[in-house]
Order: structure tokens, then C-alpha cells, then sequence
């Protein structure tokens, strides 16, 4: 009876154990939102061909990187990072063909492990996967802005802060600012052209604003180190991605934004240092190795480690 009794708090304990499960349960319950509740939302074919295009490049990313440092091609590989870019890239990417779908994820997690600078990701894999397909492929393939109704949008919220809430990333403020300076933007310039304010409330009433805001841009990979850095990189995604709207009416926004300004990411480190954010160390992972490429300077042959 004791071992019963104990069983929720280690289940809680377990999955506390890494901020990613939190990811995974609450982008799990908003894929299901989404699948449940509209009949352009997401599709289980989808998850399996994005599932797989993720797998196959973190597969492939950690067996190249345990091959040039002499470990077995497998050491280390965890899904969890894949797992998360499949889920966001299947709830928000509408696309004409299943392969897209799979060549979004894949794009996302190869990149993950091509371009870093100083071993910390440029690009949110998710995000920039999605980007890549829109600006690649035009009209087959898109972001879908409204996906639920307003009660699975309100539980998905919630669901989304209890799991940005409990996770041990702490990234709650960067959601926040960015959420706070979009809706700002938004409601300011509903204001002075003297627009009705459903407007800027229905621009905010959107499913994949929600899944941007608690599960891409608070990447602790690809986000500033700092509070204060990671506010002011949510204020300028949230400028630039009303810039998008009002300006070329640009569908997926937020996302093209955070694409845009990755690399302010490393300038903003450099500006204000802070500690860096690490997973939770089990198995070392492959892809906290050397990177295939990378952005920062390369030493000089010979050149020892220190």
C-alpha cells in the first residue's frame, strides 16, 4: 500500500526530473485539442511523417558526431528535443503533401545540429523547420492561425502555463514579454487608427500564437541566457512580428520573426553573460558536442583545449 501510495509523487518526480516532459505531455494534450476540435487541425499522418523526418535527423546528427569523437553511433541519442519539434511542427504546419511535413522536422533538427555558435542553437528547430517549408515551397505549405474554438483555446492556455509553470526551465518571463508586447502593439495601433478592439482581440484569439509563445520562444537552446536578454529579445520578436502583420500581412508572423532575429540571440549573451542552460545530464548527449558546423571562430590546428 505504501509503494501505491508513493506512486503519484515518483511518477511527479520523474517527469519534474526534465522540463522537456512537461513539454511533451502539455504539446501531446494541444495536439489533441487540435485534432479533436476542428476539422483542419492536426492529423495522426502528420505526427508519423514528422515524427520520423525529426528521429532520422537526430539520428543522424548524434551517429556523425559520435563517429568523430569515437563513440559508439548511438551514444546518447535522446528523442525528447525531436519528439517536441514533431509535435509543434505537426500542430502548426498545414502543408499540400505529407513529405513536407516530414522535410520540416527533419530541417529543423539537422539544422539543431549544423548551426550553433559557441554550442548553443541559433534557430528554434521547430520554428525554423516550419519557415524553411514556407519559404521554400509558397502556397503548399502554411501556418494555420485558428485552430480551436475559444474553450479548447482557453484549457490550451492553461494547459500550456501549468507546463511552462512546473518545468525548471523557468523561461515564464520571456512568454510573458512577448505575449505583453504583441498585445501592446496590437491594441496601440487599434487605438490611434480607431479600429474596433476585436480586431486586435481576435488577431490575439489564435491557436499557433499559443503554441509560438509557450513552446518556441521559450527555447532555453535558442533563447538569451539573461532575463533582461531574453525580455528584450521578446520585445523585439513581438515589434517585429506585428511588423510582418501590418506591413506585408505575412501569415506565420511570430514565427518568421524568431527566424529573423536568431541571431540576436548570441549578440544579446555576449551583452549580458549569465549561466547557461543546460538539459538535465543523464547520458551525455551527442549534440552538446562540437557541432558539424559552427559560427564561432575555428582554433588553429594544434591548438590544445583548456
Amino acid at each position: 500500500m505504501d509503494a501505491v501510495a508513493r506512486l503519484p509523487l515518483a511518477l511527479f518526480r520523474t517527469i519534474d526530473a526534465d522540463p522537456r516532459h512537461w513539454q511533451i505531455i502539455a504539446l501531446a494534450g494541444l495536439f489533441l485539442f487540435s485534432y479533436s476540435t476542428s476539422s483542419f487541425g492536426a492529423e495522426p499522418s502528420a505526427l508519423l511523417f514528422a515524427f520520423c523526418g525529426a528521429m532520422l535527423a537526430q539520428g543522424l546528427g548524434s551517429a556523425v558526431l559520435n563517429l568523430r569523437a569515437g563513440r559508439p553511433l548511438l551514444h546518447g541519442f535522446d528523442p525528447k528535443s525531436a519528439l517536441i519539434t514533431t509535435l509543434g511542427v505537426t500542430i502548426l504546419l498545414r502543408a499540400a503533401a505529407p513529405w513536407i511535413w516530414f522535410a520540416a522536422a527533419f530541417t529543423g533538427i539537422a539544422l539543431k545540429f549544423l548551426v550553433r555558435i559557441k554550442g548553443k542553437h541559433v534557430f528554434n528547430p521547430g520554428c525554423i523547420g516550419i519557415v524553411a517549408m514556407m519559404l521554400l515551397l509558397g502556397r503548399d505549405a502554411w501556418v494555420s492561425p485558428g485552430q480551436w474554438g475559444q474553450m479548447p483555446l482557453i484549457a490550451g492556455y492553461a494547459l500550456a502555463l501549468a507546463a511552462l509553470t512546473l518545468s525548471s526551465a523557468k523561461r515564464l518571463d520571456i512568454a510573458i514579454g512577448f505575449l505583453a508586447t504583441f498585445a501592446a502593439i496590437l491594441f496601440a495601433r487599434a487605438m490611434w487608427l480607431g479600429d474596433p478592439m476585436a480586431i486586435p482581440l481576435h488577431q490575439l484569439s489564435s491557436g499557433s500564437l499559443l503554441i509560438f509563445a509557450f513552446f518556441m520562444i521559450t527555447d532555453p537552446r535558442s533563447t538569451p541566457d539573461s532575463r533582461v536578454g531574453r525580455i528584450l529579445f521578446a520585445m523585439a520578436v513581438a515589434g517585429l512580428a506585428t511588423w510582418f502583420i501590418i506591413g506585408p500581412n505575412q501569415r506565420g508572423a511570430p514565427l518568421m520573426a524568431l527566424a529573423a532575429l536568431g541571431l540576436l540571440t548570441p549578440l544579446l549573451d555576449r551583452a549580458l553573460p549569465a549561466r547557461r542552460f543546460e538539459w538535465p545530464r543523464g547520458t551525455p548527449a551527442p549534440d552538446r558536442a562540437r557541432p558539424i558546423f559552427t559560427l564561432s571562430p575555428l582554433k588553429p590546428w594544434g591548438t590544445k583545449e583548456t
